[in-house]
């Protein structure tokens, strides 16, 4: 087992191991005790390991309850997001209380900002079933919701208090939600780590987890620590994500994260070799390593449709919006781009 700490405006362990579920309530009594524990959850996932984490925490003191909201990006809305507010309130939980975001990253934004705003802040816990959510958005403390204009637009950040990273539950994950994480663990490779690269190239989606998802894990954690407003260096893990959330829009969600960030990314080293960042073989090897994974590599959609959503894009600011392009493997530069050039640009990458 690893425990990672982060240091940022609230300092939390990462833990990341097997069987760390049915410990749950040992690990969170440490932090938190006679508290009431509000489980919020989907209902994918809480089937699954709701009892085991329910028994948990009862068998550590707690008094738990739960609430499970339909699975996918369409729960993640202003309407589920005051149902937890109103049950929350409704089971009159106070400021000593705790949350837990047991699932993916929908869960983990959802149940994040909710604990960010209810009582104008409550401790909470993550605890990440996915790859994705594991390596990336269980950690660093960005909390949101959607809204019909695009994603994650209404927000906090907030750290969590502890994040359980349970290996066990990646084993119960769909190909296609793992082959999801897989995209944001290139995306680190991609980011800061030739090494990490040619790991994931070598052994493919039998990578060693608890390595990798460290390594993930460790890099966000220094990324965080720079920055954890997202004013600088922490845009950098955006790579892919502009032109991916226009992908996602696009398909009306149908195309899932992972897979439109893959495309995002391929879009970013192509578009970054037409005009001279992308150097050497970078474009071919980004190409080569989501065809390794079985991830998707081109746009359903033309440039002037991915222009209109990266539009309302949360990180354009005034006319400008700051893209992440590859310069070699290990290595991506932001770059400051007057918003009427976006469409060129993503049509110099399809």
């Amino acid at each position: 087992m690893k425990n990672i700490l982060v240091t940022a405006s609230k300092s939390y362990s990462v833990f990341i191991g097997n069987g760390l579920l049915k410990e749950a309530g040992k690990y969170i009594s440490q932090i938190k005790r006679n508290a009431t524990v509000a489980v919020i959850s989907d209902s994918h996932v809480f089937p699954i390991y709701g009892n085991t984490l329910l028994t948990s925490l009862k068998d550590a003191g707690f008094s738990a309850i739960s609430f499970v909201f339909p699975a996918g990006e369409d729960s993640k809305t202003p309407g589920t997001y005051l149902q937890i507010l109103n049950f929350l309130a409704e089971n009159q939980l106070t400021r000593s209380d705790l949350i837990i975001a047991l699932g993916g990253g929908v869960t983990g934004d959802m149940a994040g900002f909710a604990a960010a705003t209810y009582l104008r802040g409550i401790s909470f816990v993550q605890i990440p079933t996915s790859l994705l959510a594991m390596v990336d958005s269980s950690v660093g403390g960005k909390t949101a919701i959607d809204l019909p204009a695009g994603k994650n637009l209404v927000g906090a950040f907030y750290q969590p208090d502890l994040v359980l990273c349970d290996m066990d539950t990646l084993d119960t994950l769909p190909p296609d939600v793992f082959l999801d994480g897989c995209a944001e663990v290139i995306k680190y490779a991609v980011l800061y780590d030739a090494y990490l690269f040619e790991t994931l190239l070598n052994h493919g989606t039998a990578f060693p987890r608890e390595d990798v998802i460290a390594r993930c894990v460790s890099l966000k954690r220094d990324v965080v620590a720079e920055d954890e407003h997202d004013n600088g260096a922490r845009q950098k893990l955006n790579l892919g994500h502009t032109i991916g959330h226009g992908i996602e829009g696009c398909s009306n969600f149908s195309i899932s994260h992972g897979k439109a960030v893959a495309i995002g990314m391929n879009i970013a080293a192509k578009a970054g070799n037409q005009i001279g960042i992308t150097t050497g073989h970078t474009k071919e090897q980004i190409e080569n390593i989501l065809h390794r994974f079985g991830l998707p590599t081109a746009s359903p959609y033309p440039a002037k449709q991915l222009y209109s959503f990266a539009l309302s894009d949360k990180k354009r600011s005034a006319n400008q919006i700051n893209l992440i392009i590859p310069e070699t493997i290990g290595s991506c530069i932001i770059r400051k781009t007057p918003i009427h050039q976006l469409e060129s640009f993503i049509q110099a990458g399809l």
